[in-house]
């Protein structure tokens, strides 16, 4: 404190701040005198309207920030709810590895091979640490290169795919999403809902909802990707992606992919097959490498350069991956086995084939040499004997005697699993081929080849459908032939006199027993083949001839287990049956067969240094076109068609059919020791005596009949035949086949391109 003057002096507080007038200056020798401090500016004035602006934005602002803010709290605090709601479903990770509602076939062919899958298969667990390490980067490369630096989702990748939609004319959600490996995951995990077939109508539906787009589940996906952030390390997160991803051709995780299509493990995949399956997961099935191989390498270059630039591949490594593309393995770049596969699976009980929750190992008779020397023969022999642009098909089974199927083609393409199978499926008129039943049959009571035929005139007068008479394919007659010669030249009269002579129920008997199930007609035409039947049918029935006349019951599936297994749950069904006509009428036919090739209608089968027997067959106005046969080794049967039923343009059985069964057989028994075909000769016998030639026409409507001469001996034949009576329908016109006349190829090729129903 400061006293006045007068002593007692009047009490002051000390001064805190100097006046407001500065002190004078304490002069300085030399000194620069004191900078005085710079003026304030004024503060600035605005109008009353700019002030009002002003004002009035400054509320504005306030009342946003303290409105956002709090939404942004609530939203916060709902986010971290739901964050924590997800976390708390959420299993462990093993549990989630394997999402598939059924389960898969495995089959392998008769050397414990794989070759064809059914079903979304699952080749096992993997890790995202066990995986081959090109195949962990690649996947990272390719879907989210930022998966190690982000919390689940990317706002710059949402922001860029937001971009690149809007600038191609889509929506801003349409096209790319902008999603990281973890949203994928939570699409995969259907944001934990799981599947329920009484919600459903299928696993495709829920599968296809599940991936389904739009806002709401946009947002739902944030707080599941986030919360799984929380609970699975980065690692785990990668792993349930490589086992649940879908990867086409119904594979299901990488490891079942790397297997289906390069036949190992994931864990062994090098940079080229890691890059294809990576590029995969854009669109599984259209860059399905066993769809286009070409398009599938295209876009692992692609991931190459991905895995290059960012630093997982070297330039040697990247340029080697390109240099060098992946490759199929032979099973998946044969596609070996597709209609046989098929029919393997529809001949299965549902609960162990299409519709089994279990995975499931079918080990089967298929032969994939001879399934590949079928597919090449039917494809040489339509590339270099068929009109380009023809939409005829084709048809082959393969089988050994006892019924075991070797090798199906269900038509000329590859085509996805379930397509139609021509084999299995197509009901055809079977023709001549039918033929051998109707002397099966005569062989069984009694007759030989040897034995006698009348081929002249027959007319049957059907009650309320007239006359039916029967023609052969030249309109000419022979007279009285044996019935090695009737089968070989295939001709029509003989085939009805020796059905009518031995009854048609006993022929049906043979047909049924032999495996012809179809229904079969009731009338005359039964011995030219008018029923209907499969070629997988027809192939059976020519196999329990060539067995020596026991039945045969075609089968694919030799033991079914599950997976991981040992104990077999279903053995095969099929192979040897009954007897159905002795020993020695089946070598007899085999006789009469091979005659067939020898010097008859089938002669353009001929295999050079074997032994075949067979029969050829055309249905009226050559819809249909077959040939059937077999060697002391393998049994095969040619279907040739058109789908629609339409007319073949110039084929007949012993035409290109024959052909194709040529390439087939030749194929399947390359290196393989020819063998002698079981079969017995008969012993000639003469005709019977006296007969004399017949007119053309009879005057009373009826078969002729023979005329002895006085004193010949008797001779075995098949009689002649009385009127018969029969209600059924008849077809219009029956023509059957002719021989190949091999002094004349010029008429042959006149005969084919024609049309006329020849070999």
């Amino acid at each position: 404190m400061a006293a006045s003057g007068n002593g007692r002096g009047k009490l002051t507080a000390d001064k805190r701040y100097a006046a407001s007038r500065p002190a004078a200056a304490k002069p300085t020798s030399g000194g620069r005198p004191p900078r005085k401090p710079a003026p304030r500016k004024p503060k600035r004035q605005h109008g009353l309207i700019v002030g009002l602006i002003i004002g009035l934005w400054r509320l504005i602002w306030r009342v946003l920030w303290g409105v956002t803010w709090r939404i942004g709290a609530v939203v916060g605090m709902v986010l971290a709810l739901a964050v924590f709601y997800f976390y708390s479903q959420l299993p462990a990770v093993t549990e989630l590895l394997d999402g598939r509602a059924r389960g898969s076939v495995t089959m392998l062919d008769r050397e414990g091979q794989v070759f064809a899958w059914r079903g979304e298969t699952f080749g096992g667990q993997i890790t995202a640490a066990n995986v081959s390490p090109f195949l962990h980067d690649a996947v990272v490369a390719t879907e989210d290169k930022r998966f190690y630096r982000h919390f689940g989702i990317s706002p710059r990748g949402i922001a860029g795919a937001v971009r690149i939609n809007l600038s191609e004319g889509r929506g801003p959600l349409s096209g790319n999403g902008g999603s990281t490996i973890t949203q994928q995951v939570a699409k995969l995990l259907c944001l934990g809902v799981p599947y329920n077939p009484s919600e459903w109508k299928s696993e495709a539906a829920y599968e296809q909802d599940c991936r389904s787009g739009g806002i709401w589940r946009k947002v739902k996906e944030i707080p599941y990707a986030m919360a799984m952030e929380v609970k699975y390390s980065k690692e785990e997160i990668l792993t349930i992606y490589l086992n649940r991803a879908y990867m086409g051709a119904g594979a299901r995780g990488f490891e079942a992919a790397a297997q289906r299509y390069f036949g190992k493990s994931a864990n062994e995949v090098g940079p080229a097959e890691a890059a294809m399956l990576a590029g995969l997961l854009t669109a599984p099935s259209r860059f399905a490498p066993t769809n286009n191989l070409l398009r599938s390498q295209e876009r692992a270059a692609i991931v190459v350069g991905l895995m290059e630039d960012q630093g997982y591949l070297t330039a040697a490594q990247a340029a080697d991956a390109r240099q060098n593309p992946a490759r199929l393995s032979k099973a998946a770049e044969t596609k070996s086995g597709g209609a046989f596969a098929d029919w393997v699976m529809e001949s299965t009980p549902s609960f162990l084939s299409s519709n089994t929750t279990e995975d499931v190992i079918i080990r089967t008779t298929l032969d994939q040499r001879l399934q590949k020397a079928s597919e090449e023969a039917l494809e040489f022999v339509f590339d270099t004997k068929v009109k380009e642009g023809s939409k005829a098909q084709a048809a082959i089974v393969v089988m050994s005697a006892d019924g075991a199927v070797r090798a199906m083609v269900g038509g000329r393409e590859a085509v996805a699993a379930g397509s139609f199978n021509r084999a299995t499926q197509a009901k055809r008129q079977t023709g001549s081929s039918f033929k051998p039943f109707a002397y099966a049959a005569a062989m069984d009571l009694g007759f030989t080849p040897a034995d006698y035929v009348e081929d002249t005139p027959l007319t049957i007068n059907i009650p309320g459908s007239g006359a039916w008479t029967p023609k052969n394919y030249d309109n000419q007659f022979k007279g009285m032939i044996t019935l090695a010669q009737a089968l070989a030249e295939s001709r029509n009269i003989p085939a009805v006199r020796v059905s009518e002579a031995v009854g048609r129920d006993a022929v049906r008997r043979v047909a049924n027993g032999f495996g012809i199930v179809s229904a079969l007609a009731d009338g005359p035409a039964l011995a030219l083949g008018a029923s209907e039947s499969s070629l997988l049918e027809m192939s059976g029935a020519y196999a329990g001839i060539l067995n020596g006349g026991s039945s045969v019951t075609p089968y694919g599936l030799v033991e079914l287990r599950l997976q991981g297994e040992n104990d077999v749950l279903l053995g095969a069904t099929g192979g040897l049956g009954q007897r159905v006509i002795s020993e020695e009428a089946a070598l007899y036919l085999t006789y009469m067969m091979n005659q067939v090739i020898e010097s008859g209608t089938g002669t353009r089968a001929r295999i050079p240094g074997w032994q075949a027997a067979g029969k050829t067959g055309t249905t009226q106005a050559a819809r249909d076109a077959w040939f059937l046969g077999f060697t002391a080794d393998y049994v095969a049967g040619v279907w040739m068609g058109n789908d629609d039923n339409a007319p073949l343009t110039g084929v007949t059985g012993g035409g290109l059919p024959a052909e194709i069964w040529r390439e087939v057989m030749v194929r399947v028994h390359d290196g393989v020791q020819p063998q002698p075909l079981p079969m017995l000769i008969p012993e000639p016998k003469l005709p019977p005596g006296g007969y004399a030639s017949s007119p053309n026409v009879m005057a009373d409507g009826q078969s002729p009949t023979s005329v002895p001469q006085p004193g010949a001996p008797a001779a075995a034949e098949v009689p002649a035949q009385e009127v018969i009576v029969y209600d059924g329908p008849i077809p219009d016109d029956w023509v059957n086949e002719g021989p190949v006349q091999e002094g004349d190829l010029a008429e042959q090729v006149l005969r084919d391109v024609m049309g006329v129903f020849g070999n």
